[in-house]
């Protein structure tokens, strides 16, 4: 028996990146994984490429920014499966959005148009509490749930040329902590996984040089902590803000204290 069977995932930003390493890491360890995101070509071909060697992933096709796809999304998944086990909010867009030569060239905030703040605010905040909030209530009535939400460095939240990028990424651990608070009641935890350094993703410029892209951490790093995080060892932790990076470490020491 795979150490997830049984479990029943839905993974939003999944068709590349962070989110396609973390559903395909679920899926290989037995879950159904339900790969949200936009329907769009990319849905397709992501679903097709994790699909392989027989892993249940299927398409959910949902727009977090847009609070009558994400009620839809979620109502969907309640009638196909009945109930839902962990919820993964990843989707997000970078600093390219707004300043594609955010690296070499950092822009200062007031030099940021108020649509391209809006813009990305829309997506790695709201969308987190779009998605969450609509859910929760399956969580709710089955008395558990797990809710992983997918952050940054602190560094970034403060670093030079980061509007909006930082400040979206700050605003979505502050929701994340409260949401723990107000769902501890109702056996539903709610944690922060960050890779711990900057990542080859999409987000990263295609002109970075070859020294600087050979430090980058790949996207698998996000694997091991999110199987953990869906599995029966962390049943009880809620509140957790674990480094992917470092989660070897942060394990053996939780398993050693006991603590979270």
């Amino acid at each position: 028996m795979a150490e997830l069977d049984g479990v029943r995932a839905v993974v939003t930003g999944a068709t590349s990146g962070l989110g396609e390493a973390m559903a395909k890491a679920l899926a290989a360890n037995g879950a159904k994984v339900a790969v949200a995101s936009r329907p769009t070509a990319r849905l397709d071909a992501a679903v097709k490429r994790l699909s392989t060697g027989g892993r249940m992933v299927e398409p959910l096709p949902m727009d977090v920014r847009d609070p009558s796809s994400v009620e839809s999304a979620a109502a969907l998944i309640g009638e196909r499966w009945g109930g839902l086990d962990l919820l993964v909010n990843n989707a997000g867009i970078g600093m390219r959005t707004v300043n594609p030569r955010f690296f070499e060239d950092p822009q200062p905030f007031w030099q940021v148009s108020p649509a391209g703040f809006a813009d990305v605010v829309a997506t790695n905040l709201t969308g987190y509490f779009l998605v969450a909030r609509a859910f929760v209530p399956l969580f709710l009535a089955q008395g558990r749930g797990r809710i992983v939400n997918i952050t940054m460095n602190r560094e970034t939240m403060r670093r030079r040329g980061f509007v909006p990028y930082g400040p979206s990424r700050a605003g979505a651990e502050a929701l994340s902590l409260i949401m723990a608070e107000d769902l501890a009641p109702y056996g539903v935890s709610v944690n922060l996984l960050l890779p711990g350094g900057a990542t080859d993703t999409g987000m990263i410029p295609p002109g970075l040089a070859d020294e600087s892209r050979a430090a980058l951490l790949s996207p698998e790093v996000m694997g091991p902590p999110i199987v953990y995080l869906a599995s029966a060892e962390a049943e009880g932790l809620s509140g957790a803000r674990i480094v992917a990076r470092d989660w070897r470490s942060w394990l053996a020491e939780r398993r050693v204290t006991g603590n979270s």
